[in-house]
């Protein structure tokens, strides 16, 4: 992966202390993540999980990137079928990896990082890549865009990750909006044929569905 430049850096230091400080003033709660509600989170969940195959046969391990205090964990326990028998939660905030070790089971291994280091079988990313602090949008682009990369590779079967959309009628300046058609073409020109554009649920973002070809083949 690409070492990041000093505002990138930068900006992951401000994010580091943004979710630090945030599960101090809301514990753990879709709030210390920067999400408005439960309703929100979990439908970002649901949108993500669509990636997932409907009648799974087999259990799946999962990676999960700015896991937090780890949520999507008992997310996916609740869909029926699914059958996770190994979490990688990454994180770059040590306190949320403390909360998240209280919260999950022997199922999951919590990591220090920016990037997902193991290789499973499905990898997710919610909401990681949307504060950008004093980081230029291209600089950050180019970040968000090794990190799918590196995320493409770190997952057998397939990936989804979400982004703030460049379809709003206001932007706050220390956010990163993404344009849904770039990333689209990005998927399918650098990773895979196989890429679904989610952009049709009531938030002002939009979620990117990536399988390999070996998963499409078998299913």
């Amino acid at each position: 992966m690409t070492p990041p430049s000093d505002d990138v850096d930068d900006a992951l230091s401000g994010v580091e202390r943004l979710y630090t400080e945030g599960l101090e003033r809301h514990g753990a709660s879709p709030r210390s993540v920067g999400w408005k509600d439960t309703f929100s989170q979990q439908l970002r969940f649901a949108k993500l999980a669509t990636l997932l195959p409907t009648e799974p046969e087999q259990p799946i391990s999962v990676n999960d990137l700015g896991c937090g205090y780890g949520s999507l964990l008992s997310f996916l326990d609740e869909i029926d079928g699914v059958q996770l028998t190994r979490y990688y939660g990454y994180d770059i905030s040590e306190p949320m990896l403390e909360m998240a070790r209280q919260l999950t089971d022997e199922r999951a291994l919590l990591v220090r990082s920016s990037e997902a280091t193991n290789l499973a079988d499905y990898s997710f990313a919610s909401g990681p890549f949307n504060v950008k602090g004093s980081s230029s949008d291209a600089r950050w682009r180019d970040h968000v865009k090794q990190c799918v990369l590196q995320l493409a590779q770190a997952s057998r079967r397939g990936f989804a990750f979400n982004l703030l959309t460049t379809f709003v009628d206001f932007k706050q300046e220390n956010l990163f909006y993404a344009d849904p058609c770039e990333f689209f073409d990005f998927c399918k020109r650098e990773i895979s044929p196989y890429v679904t554009l989610l952009h049709d649920y009531p938030l002002y973002e939009w979620t990117m569905l990536v399988h390999h070809g070996n998963a499409i083949s078998e299913a």
